[in-house]
């Protein structure tokens, strides 16, 4: 299976996991090998559902100010977790084509092939919500239509990005492009790096 289809599959079993509980709060419960590709794929996007859920819930006007705060702490938590699971994805990459010999006119691509499948997780989530847009019964035709449009265009970009994630990654087996990967440095989560925590001191 290739990994695009592998990635797609489980985001797909989680955003449907999670949906069977659909709260913040509920316990993961991941089906695959601890330390596994599939392990980490499921935990990422767990993340990322839950993620998606916690943004709408900030956009209450009604959201008292202090429960706010605390779930802006908790995104905030979130997105460094959904970093490192992003960084872990690319060094089973780097380990898994360490001995490929690199052919002289190998290219670097401007995205690396985890940061590309991070893009596919967040996908299957605005695919899951688009569609339950579409089924909704409580809404008129031009409502309808839109969400509709919009859907068609989600899974036209699923197909492309499927089909770039598969091919930077046969690019990657055969030589033909190369895989460097930076570290993000956050410098707002670390208090040697943020004025305003070091500032404190």
């Amino acid at each position: 299976m290739k990994i695009s289809a592998l990635a797609f599959s489980i985001f797909e079993k989680t955003v449907g996991d999670y949906h069977r509980w659909d709260n913040v709060d509920a316990k993961i419960n991941n089906p695959y090998p601890f330390q596994s590709l599939e392990y980490y794929l499921y935990l990422k996007n767990w993340i990322d559902t839950v993620q998606w859920h916690l943004e709408d819930i900030i956009r209450n006007p009604d959201i008292d100010p202090v429960a706010a705060l605390a779930l802006k702490r908790r995104i905030d938590k979130s997105n460094q977790e959904r970093t490192d699971l992003v960084e872990w994805i690319d060094g089973y990459f780097l380990d898994l084509y360490k001995d490929v010999a690199k052919d002289p006119m190998a290219t670097i691509n401007t995205e690396s092939p985890a940061w590309a499948i991070d893009r596919l997780s967040i996908l299957a989530l605005k695919i899951y919500h688009m569609q339950q847009e579409v089924d909704r019964k409580d809404v008129d035709a031009a409502h309808h239509e839109s969400v509709t449009a919009k859907l068609t265009v989600l899974l036209e970009q699923k197909k492309d990005l499927s089909l770039a994630i598969d091919q930077l990654m046969e690019d990657i087996a055969a030589g033909n492009v190369y895989m460097k990967v930076y570290k993000q440095m956050k410098m707002y989560n670390d208090p040697s790096l943020n004025p305003v925590l070091y500032g404190k001191k």
